[in-house]
């Protein structure tokens, strides 16, 4: 798969299989990150990969913190704002009554939503988790950094035939991820994300975002 390929093939997957992923094939892929780009070659990130034991601690751990509702809000973390413009917010409720459509969660079957929201702890049933993070002192450049870091991941993911999942979901309950990943007070976590097989029969893998119109982001000055 060339680059191109693997730019438009890539989508965030929510159910994968329970093939493993070894770790050589982790290495391999992280390996390959590291070519990524940053401003002045600061290269901010840091990454933390769980598997097994492990990541279940964490999904246990999680789970339990949001049944007793004890994760903090996102913008406790300055991660989202506490009122989103018309246009993100929009964006943000299509694909996710997309996704709840597929699965035949109706609007306003908070049980049922929250069942799915968990998954996201579940890691989607993938066999590997991976957690970004950055130095706190570092501002927005090296969050931009991060993100391409992270892009990097999940295009070189694609090359050895598996997906991934970005996952903000667990933002609000890092302290858990730091504890049992012993990741230092002194760093920020930028993103979560499940790595594995997809699972082809999974209904909600066939989601696919929609995207908006060039024409609408983007500007041209000084084309003949």
């Amino acid at each position: 798969m060339d680059v191109l390929e693997a730019i438009q093939a890539r989508k965030s997957i929510r159910a994968f299989t329970d093939q493993p992923v070894d770790k050589d094939t982790v290495t391999k892929i992280l390996n390959i990150a590291q070519r990524s780009p940053s401003g002045t070659n600061t290269q901010p990130w840091h990454v933390y990969v769980c598997a097994g034991a492990v990541k279940q601690a964490i999904t246990d751990d999680v789970l339990e913190m949001a049944k007793a509702g004890a994760g903090r809000s996102y913008e406790h973390y300055d991660y989202y704002p506490a009122t989103w413009k018309d246009v993100h917010r929009d964006r943000r409720r299509g694909i996710g009554w997309g996704l709840y459509g597929l699965l035949g969660i109706e609007k306003g079957d908070r049980e049922a939503s929250a069942r799915q929201g968990a998954r996201n702890f579940l890691f989607f049933d993938a066999p590997v988790g991976l957690f970004i993070t950055v130095d706190s002192y570092l501002t927005r450049g090296s969050w931009a950094d991060a993100g391409m870091y992270a892009q990097t991941i999940m295009l070189a993911a694609k090359g050895f035939g598996l997906d991934t999942c970005p996952q903000a979901a667990w933002i609000p309950y890092q302290e858990v991820i730091y504890r049992h990943l012993q990741i230092p007070d002194d760093q920020d976590l930028v993103t979560g994300m499940s790595l594995g097989y997809p699972n082809l029969d999974a209904i909600e893998n066939t989601l696919v975002s929609e995207r908006e119109d060039l024409a609408n982001v983007a500007s041209f000055r000084g084309f003949e």
